[in-house]
């Protein structure tokens, strides 16, 4: 699965925000080529709340386990729970293996899995993951709104 297959499903989502730094934007540098998804129904990033799902094409300088360096591999990162991450992290990966449901190496603790290169194991589940994180993303705006 590309990665752009991936936004452009998201970008389906009733409500959703990607936001796709580019090179020379005026996002950090670090980001550009990176994907973030919100649910934003009035087309603005939030200030205060985080993304619920990110695609990351490199590592960062307190997250390099997943190897990111080779070109074309990226990450996918997904808040699910901490009950559904037990669910899908049945057994321990290699950090570097792609494919395969893992905890997020830094956030996993909170309910983050995230999967490199999702492809025919994890491709159909990743999507799915997705949209139910923005529902529930969209939940909270709701019950922030009321």
């Amino acid at each position: 699965m590309e990665m752009q297959q991936i936004i452009e499903n998201v970008r389906g989502f009733d409500g959703a925000l990607v936001v796709a730094p580019e090179i020379g934007s005026d996002f950090p540098e670090l980001s550009w080529g990176d994907a973030y998804f919100y649910h934003a129904p009035d087309g603005r990033m939030p200030e205060r709340t985080q993304p619920y799902g990110t695609i990351i094409t490199k590592d960062y300088p307190d997250d390099t386990s997943s190897d990111l360096g080779t070109p074309g591999r990226f990450r996918v990162n997904i808040h699910v729970g901490r009950e559904r991450a037990d669910a899908l992290v049945v057994t321990e990966a290699h950090a570097t293996d792609a494919d395969v449901f893992q905890r997020h190496p830094l956030y996993g603790t909170a309910g983050w899995v995230c999967v490199i290169d999702p492809a025919e194991n994890t491709a159909d589940a990743v999507l799915a993951l997705l949209r139910d994180a923005h529902e529930a993303a969209r939940s909270r705006t709701a019950r922030r709104a009321r």
